[in-house]
């Protein structure tokens, strides 16, 4: 699987979201990279947890934004941030109960879930949020 590459197409417009997204980016870049290297279970573990727990701390970043600025689309939104999450802890579980180890289909939805969150419910939040910010 190829890493993700930031450009200018995964901005949102907004500085700040925009830096906590580089830096899922690079995590997920990290796991990325683990997996393709064949590190052991317990690295690819740690590694998820750490992108789930920034994931956690980015969107309550966001739902921070959303309440300061009145986000119209604030519940839509943060709903969506629970299933993501709910997601990837389902896949961490798997992968701690040893039922499967980390694969490239793992990461392909992990990638899918970084990505297209970013470019549809969060270009949505950019899009308002740059009228203030």
């Amino acid at each position: 699987m190829k890493d993700i590459v930031w450009d200018k197409i995964l901005s949102v417009g907004v500085d700040e979201i925009d830096e906590d997204h580089r830096k899922l980016v690079n995590i997920f870049n990290i796991l990325n990279h683990a997996v393709r290297e064949g590190e052991s279970a317990e690295y690819l573990a740690a590694t998820l947890e750490e992108l789930i727990n920034c994931t956690a701390w980015h969107f309550s970043h966001e739902e921070r934004l959303m309440l300061k600025y009145r986000y119209p689309g604030s519940e839509e939104h943060k709903a969506e941030h629970r299933d993501l999450v709910q997601t990837a802890r389902d896949l961490q579980r798997e992968m701690l109960q040893g039922d499967q180890p980390m694969s490239n289909e793992h990461l392909e939805t992990l990638e899918r879930w970084l990505t297209v969150h970013i470019l549809t419910e969060d270009g949505r939040l950019g899009a308002h949020l740059s009228r203030y910010i």
